[in-house]
């Protein structure tokens, strides 16, 4: 039963924040916070579980929505079939980005998801017959916001639900062996083809299908939506979260998302108090948002004897 609490109790305080947030767009900002939660708990697998860094995984995003959006607009599918496509779509593209982690590590391979990340946005700006170019798509979103959010934290329910059996079966205790050692990995039988590829796949199908559902929530897309500084996001979301933990990964991302939001009308300071909350958060918790309970647990035993 215990591993079910905190789940139970963060999606609990998901649902009750709506009420919390007053004003009349408060289901959309919900929502796209908890878009990026989905984002943020695909990175933190292929970069807090596997160790595989990236720093392109907006371009996941961007193909994703732009998957998802072309499939309703012009092939008429439905919006519930377009967004697993859209996770389908960037999963192959991140197959085929896992190929060169294969022989690349550290900052070679930080190099190579940036480049990567670099890139999709100006195939997207190019591609204009299919894109709409700088112009963009303007594909059908949801009834309503209260519908998006309660969308949007179903999947994420469904999504952190896949996380965290992977991470408790026998192929997640394989990408923590090739994080911690690809010698040892390799001596007991695990196949780095197949550890590295497949989790790059996963992550990316969390960042397309989380870029499907931001692009309906937002009602339209272009090539700039999910560039660089979304990559930068989301990875000081994981880190900021705590590198490993799934519900980190959402406390993460909901503190990130929520903070320009909160102080939006300061002016310019906005991104001033992002970057120092960040800062503060690292420094005094260097393993993120996710090793406080655990200094809460401990103060409580230490009060306890």
């Amino acid at each position: 039963m215990r591993r079910y609490l905190w789940p139970a109790v963060g999606f609990g305080l998901a649902a009750a924040l709506p009420f919390v947030i007053t004003g009349s767009y408060r289901h959309n900002i919900m929502a796209l916070m908890l878009v990026y939660a989905i984002a943020a708990v695909g990175l933190n697998l292929l970069v807090g579980i596997a160790g595989q860094i990236s720093m392109g995984h907006g371009a996941f995003m961007l193909i994703g929505g732009y998957t998802s959006a072309i499939l309703t607009l012009k092939a008429g599918l439905p919006l519930w079939l377009s967004i697993p496509a859209a996770g389908v779509a960037a999963a192959l593209v991140g197959f085929v980005l896992g190929l060169p982690a294969l022989r690349l590590h550290g900052h070679f391979l930080a190099l190579a998801t940036l480049s990567f990340g670099v890139a999709i946005p100006q195939i997207a700006m190019k591609w204009g017959s299919v894109t709409g170019g700088a112009m963009g798509l303007s594909p059908k979103g949801f009834a309503s916001d209260r519908i998006a959010y309660w969308t949007v934290l179903g999947v994420l329910a469904l999504l952190v639900w896949v996380a965290d059996n992977l991470l408790r079966s026998r192929p997640g205790r394989a990408l923590r062996a090739v994080r911690d050692s690809e010698v040892v990995a390799l001596s007991m039988g695990i196949s780095l083809v197949w550890a590295k590829t497949s989790i790059f796949a996963l992550s990316a199908f969390f960042a397309g299908v989380a870029g499907a559902l931001g692009t309906h929530l937002a009602g339209f897309i272009n090539p700039t939506d999910y560039n660089m500084l979304i990559s930068f996001q989301l990875l000081a979301t994981v880190v900021v979260g705590g590198l490993g933990s799934i519900p980190g990964s959402i406390a993460g991302a909901v503190l990130v998302t929520f903070l320009p939001f909160a102080f939006s009308r300061s002016k310019g300071w906005a991104s001033t108090i992002e970057g120092l909350a960040i800062i503060g958060i690292v420094i005094f918790l260097p393993y993120g948002l996710a090793s406080l309970v655990q200094k809460l647990r401990g103060v409580r035993r230490r009060a306890a004897s």
